[in-house]
């Protein structure tokens, strides 16, 4: 499921019925005059063509779609510290708190990253435990794991150009 307005990518959610009420909820509060339409734009045309690309291995970079991050101002620090993170490579919830200068502020990123409205876009899925197991995960762990390991392979060969 995928959220635009004219201008930017709101949500992308797995089709998950408990993520969608999260999600309605979040919107309520950040976009509170919002009306979702079934349709298609630019913006929504260009994650699509983004997703096929990510999936198919030519692409991972999301910071050339337009997004409209709405979360409070922790949040959109942590999620754009996301994006910092290359394709195949994961960092821990720590990690990312040590780079923002959030003293004990592993459980905050945790927080903020389960938040994140754009799931894969902006990878929460490269955050992981500081004992290297995979933790948390609004898709499922199975899908985490995927998604880490697809990226590692595509990111290891050479193959994909974007990577």
């Amino acid at each position: 499921r995928r959220l635009a307005s004219d201008w930017a990518l709101v949500a992308r959610e797995f089709g998950k019925e408990d993520r969608h009420h999260r999600l309605n909820a979040r919107l309520a509060r950040w976009l509170p005059s919002h009306v979702v339409e079934d349709g298609s734009n630019r913006v929504l045309d260009a994650a699509t063509s983004w997703l096929e690309r990510y999936f198919a291995g030519d692409a991972a970079d999301a910071r050339a779609l337009p997004l409209a991050m709405h979360g409070t101002e922790f949040e959109r620090r942590v999620w754009e510290q996301l994006l910092e993170i290359p394709p195949g490579e994961t960092r821990s919830y720590g990690d990312v708190a040590a780079v923002l200068r959030i003293r004990n502020g592993a459980r905050a990123v945790g927080l903020a990253n389960g938040a994140n409205p754009l799931s894969i876009i902006v990878p929460c899925h490269r955050v992981i435990g500081s004992n290297g197991t995979l933790t948390g995960y609004g898709g499922g762990l199975d899908r985490k794991q995927w998604l880490l390991e697809h990226e590692r392979r595509w990111s290891q060969s050479g193959a994909a150009r974007l990577f």
